[in-house]
């Protein structure tokens, strides 16, 4: 007979309440009658990003929406975006999680007489207000040209003969809500496909941008400083269009140098040294094709940024966010400079280092920013503003936050370091970048993703030490290879359709905090393991961070593999009050094995009203994915004690 031990009875206790809670809380009478179209205001939103939708406050134009209403979800989830509404309703998890979708309605174009301005933004006459058709009786057109900042939409009528004449029109073809279901949905194999094809076509572009800017440093010397004029002032004013100015070795009194042709400032490595006067900007490209390079920069000016008050309505949220982080002092800055590149620069600034302001295809190379040493007293290391830019090979010293983008949708930010700052990334309004093999110590967060932005790729960064390894909004971001080791948290799981797969996430206090509202993220082939709590989830559904067969490793569980194929015979739960104990108390092993708790967890499998919040892995892994990782950073640890 099995000894009865006070933990095997608290254990006991604790499942059995467990019951009686899901059990008189969880079951919800599916929803019947008709079912109408609410006022999209009164949605839980998501899908779209934060540029789609304040652009269309701004600008007028339209942004297709759809709201779903669901048989066991109380809530109403509204989309900035048909296509993603269609792929998300039509998920396993979806259903699973909240049962059949009673009805999706999206607006209705049928109407209100819909074209396509010069942006390929959808407009309607008379700024007329569309209003609501059942998915299922709509016809979507695709592909016609018409978009929004973040990318194409379908357009959706009531009636399919006028979305035939819009297509006829615009472009595009004519599908119903089937055909557009089955345009989104996709197996995990071929997103993963996709996303690492992105991946390298980042890669390839910034490798083609960075090649280019080496003919930059090629220019004939023209004016050498302290030999053909006085001052760097001078030599800059004198030298012709594609030469090079040279600034000896020595100390260099500046007020401000303005670099406005294509020229390249080039110094004697970290003998040379531009010291301004402590209340401007040191130097200011204004020119395509400029460079500056082998140089230290001191006497930046104080003022990180150039506030504006809150009550100013006159300026618009997107001026807003520019003259709040991007009109500030720095070492550098490039306004309007494309195509030019800073390489192999220090800068000491108790403002920003570099600021980037509408400078497509720019090159920031080998930089060390020494910002302020507490991020409250100063600001970023780079800001990227407007156009797309390459960030490589730097290092980022205390301040505020390493790089700080603002609608610089695909720059590349790629192999450098960040310390002891707030954020080492900082993605604002930002879409499409690419955040890869960079290595963050001691900063409050890793890697910041705001405003719901979309196909962002987060891959192959080492990030520790942090309060908080990684948290994204938005959709399909790509976060893969990475480590979020020894911090408070190691990474969230938020927005909607996320693909999390081969991050190492160990040794934190919290390995991983679910606040996903929608259950279509993608969580599988992670190593979550050695953390204080593994999970974390109190908000939203129970999620399944299982997919096609594929789960995540937590570790050595005492739990059997009969088929010894790699995978648990049972799912685990990591948020369970039993399973998140198992391999710590023997009494949690004994209470998982007993008749209730089978019970309870074949219930939550097949009811989705007993399922609560959480997350289940319902093949959970035996063996790590990256056991070399996992080696070297416990290496690490045993050589750090």
């Amino acid at each position: 007979m099995a000894l009865v031990t006070p933990a095997t009875t608290r254990w006991a206790a604790v499942a059995v309440a467990l019951v009686f809670v899901l059990a008189s809380v969880s079951f919800v009478v599916p929803a019947a009658g008709t079912v109408s179209p609410v006022p999209f205001d009164d949605t839980v939103k998501t899908g779209g990003t934060s540029v789609d939708v304040r652009l269309s406050e701004v600008e007028g134009f339209e942004v297709p929406v759809a709201q779903a209403h669901f048989s066991r979800y109380r809530y109403v989830i509204g989309y900035y975006d048909v296509a993603t509404a269609a792929a998300d309703v039509s998920t396993k998890e979806s259903a699973r999680q909240f049962g059949d979708p009673l009805a999706v309605f999206v607006t209705d174009y049928a109407t209100v007489a819909p074209t396509i301005d010069e942006d390929g933004y959808l407009r309607t006459k008379h700024n007329r207000h569309p209003g609501w058709v059942k998915a299922t009786d709509a016809a979507f057109v695709v592909d016609s040209g018409a978009r929004v900042p973040s990318g194409p939409i379908a357009v959706p009528f009531s009636d399919a003969d006028a979305a035939r004449s819009f297509a006829d029109e615009h472009g595009g073809d004519v599908v119903d809500w089937r055909r557009l279901k089955d345009r989104t949905d996709s197996p995990l194999s071929s997103r993963i496909d996709a996303f690492e094809s992105s991946v390298a076509s980042h890669h390839d572009w910034a490798n083609q941008t960075v090649t280019a800017s080496d003919a930059l440093f090629d220019r004939p010397v023209s004016t050498v400083v302290g030999e053909d004029v006085p001052t760097v002032e001078a030599a800059v004013e004198a030298a012709p269009n594609d030469t090079a100015v040279y600034v000896p070795a020595g100390t260099y009194a500046v007020e401000s140098v303005d670099v406005n042709r294509s020229i390249t400032l080039v110094g004697d490595g970290n003998e040379t040294t531009l010291v301004g006067d402590g209340n401007d900007t040191v130097v200011h490209v204004r020119a395509d094709h400029a460079a500056v390079a082998d140089l230290s920069i001191a006497g930046v000016g104080d003022v990180g940024t150039r506030r504006i008050r809150a009550t100013n309505e006159s300026v618009d949220w997107d001026t807003r966010v520019e003259l709040a982080y991007g009109r500030g002092d720095a070492g550098i800055v490039l306004d309007g400079a494309n195509e030019s590149a800073v390489r192999n620069v220090r800068i000491d600034t108790p403002a920003s280092g570099v600021i980037v302001r509408e400078s497509a295809n720019s090159v920031l190379k080998n930089l060390t920013v020494q910002g302020a040493s507490e991020p409250s007293d100063g600001f970023m290391g780079v800001v990227l503003i407007g156009e797309r830019s390459v960030v490589e090979d730097s290092t980022f010293l205390d301040g505020r936050d390493g790089v700080y983008t603002h609608r610089a949708d695909g720059s590349v930010i790629r192999d450098n370091h960040m310390e002891s700052g707030r954020y080492g990334v900082h993605e604002m309004y930002t879409s499409n970048v690419l955040i890869a093999d960079n290595v963050v110590r001691d900063n409050r967060i890793g890697v910041i993703i705001m405003t719901r932005p979309v196909g962002n790729l987060v891959v192959g960064n080492d990030v520790r030490n942090s309060n908080f390894g990684f948290i994204p909004a938005g959709s399909d971001t790509y976060v893969a290879d990475n480590v979020f080791a020894d911090g408070e948290y190691g990474m969230d799981v938020s927005g909607d359709r996320q693909v999390y797969v081969r991050n190492v996430v160990v040794g934190n206090d919290i390995g991983v905090r679910g606040s996903s509202t929608f259950p279509t993220n993608v969580v599988v082939r992670n190593d979550i393991v050695g953390n204080d709590v593994q999970v974390e989830s109190s908000l939203g559904p129970m999620r399944t961070w299982t997919r096609e067969g594929d789960g995540n490793y937590w570790g050595d569980l005492p739990l059997e593999d009969a088929n010894d194929d790699g995978v648990y015979d049972r799912a685990y739960q990591p948020t369970g009050p039993v399973d998140s104990a198992l391999g710590r108390d023997p009494a949690a092993l004994a209470l998982s094995r007993s008749p209730v708790m089978g019970a309870l967890r074949r219930a939550r499998d097949d009811v989705s009203g007993l399922r609560g919040s959480g997350v289940v892995d319902a093949a959970a892994r035996t063996k790590p994915v990256q056991p070399d990782v996992l080696a070297d950073r416990n290496a690490t640890e045993t050589e750090d004690v």
